[in-house]
């Protein structure tokens, strides 16, 4: 019996006859037992384009707002940009992006993906509403096209799609409301928001009095989620080549810029070393033998890979500060990003192996200790001393693994 067979004795459409006048008659669903059902297609890329330009927004907004209020904003914001990367890529992964109606879909969520982009940095300022509105329309319309698209062809993952735009319905909300009022007001509204639904995902999206969706035994691609993200990770890395790079070339060249801009260039070779010689394939094996390859792709992917990307962006901010203030005195947020960009990445790979493996990386928790060892005495270095210290316990911990890996005898296939 195959997967839709199943999923319509499951639930019936004749029982359910009102689906039948809704929806798109032709299935858009990527189809099964073929080399499309996995493959990153080019207008997913074309999508993420349009985040490489975001988190530049996000880190120059970070950079900006070195404060206790600037950093739960910043938070928000990454929340809420991987929120809609994460659910879009969720969306190809079963729709066909070979299709025409779900390419234009993409291509119209591109455009309001360059809207929220543009508007991110003064989003809570005069650009709120502009940001507000930007996400909701794309985080409903997304899945009004899902719901539709489902309607007569994957009847268990349309009725969970339709509990997962009563959930969105709710949070855009608190986010127009919270756009429209006051900073004082704004913050709590928006954090609120990204609670329900990030909230909503965490309880399978169940709702009082409903069959709970089963969320867990989706059947995904897990060979597209982990590549989908990887490729996300190496947009990200190349972010911070960015801007630091942008920072290099506003200076005087002079021997501590050109150390400076060394260290950027050795925290995101370590960066891309760490996720990708590794662990990169654990992912996509795991979910392709977890008998709940949902559970494994919603925890690994939907949730902990948001604390890999928050560590690059705070590193990229961290290098900037290197590469502008290299002997200043050194201070508390400076300080805090020097060394939580790298310790939220470690942390973040931590718990995706955990997650996928069930392993424990001994070199990874090490790493960790020295970054908070290096932070206890941040006080007595300045920020290019700092760099260079976090720089070294990022290559250690890199070199670490694939030490490990090479004197087990794990070839380049097997990694992860």
């Amino acid at each position: 019996m195959s997967r839709s067979e199943n999923k319509t004795q499951q639930h019936p459409l004749e029982h359910r006859a009102w689906i039948l006048r809704l929806g798109f008659r032709r299935s858009l669903l990527r189809p099964e037992d073929s080399e499309r059902s996995d493959r990153v297609t080019y207008i997913e890329l074309f999508f993420d384009l349009i985040f490489v330009f975001a988190l530049t927004q996000l880190s120059r907004y970070l950079y900006a707002n070195q404060s206790w209020v600037g950093a739960l904003e910043s938070i928000i914001l990454v929340l809420a940009l991987w929120w809609l990367w994460v659910y879009t890529t969720w969306v190809t992964n079963w729709l066909d992006p070979a299709k025409l109606p779900v390419r234009g879909v993409v291509i119209g969520l591109s455009l309001i993906g360059l809207v929220i982009s543009t508007s991110i940095y003064d989003s809570f300022g005069d650009q709120g509403l502009v940001f507000a509105i930007a996400y909701v329309v794309l985080q409903l319309g997304r899945t009004v096209f899902m719901v539709l698209a489902l309607a007569r062809h994957d009847p268990a993952l349309h009725a969970t799609f339709l509990r997962i735009l009563l959930w969105l319905s709710v949070a855009s909300v608190f986010w127009i409301v919270g756009a429209l009022m006051p900073l004082s007001i704004r913050l709590p509204a928006w954090l609120i928001a990204l609670a329900i639904e990030y909230g909503s995902a965490s309880l399978g999206f169940r709702i009082p009095g409903l069959k709970a969706p089963g969320v867990d035994d989706w059947d995904v691609s897990g060979p597209h989620i982990a590549e989908r993200s990887a490729l996300f990770v190496i947009i990200a890395v190349g972010e911070s080549f960015l801007v630091t790079g942008f920072a290099f070339v506003d200076q005087e060249a002079s021997a501590l810029g050109i150390f400076g801009l060394f260290l950027a260039f050795v925290n995101g070779v370590a960066m891309w070393w760490l996720y990708f010689d590794h662990g990169e394939q654990a992912g996509s094996k795991s979910i392709s033998a977890s008998s709940e390859p949902g559970r494994i792709a919603r925890l690994a992917y939907t949730y902990v890979h948001a604390i890999i990307i928050a560590g690059i962006v705070l590193t990229s901010v961290a290098d900037k500060s290197v590469l502008e203030h290299p002997e200043d005195a050194m201070t508390l947020p400076v300080a805090v990003t020097l060394v939580g960009g790298p310790l939220f990445y470690l942390v973040g790979l931590l718990l995706f192996r955990w997650i996928v493996t069930r392993t424990v990386l001994v070199s990874h928790l090490i790493g960790v200790a020295l970054l908070a060892l290096a932070g206890t005495a941040s006080a007595v270095m300045t920020p290019l001393g700092l760099g260079a210290v976090t720089s070294v316990i990022l290559v250690t911990v890199a070199a670490w693994e694939t030490i490990t890996r090479v004197h087990a005898g794990t070839t380049d296939d097997d990694a992860g």
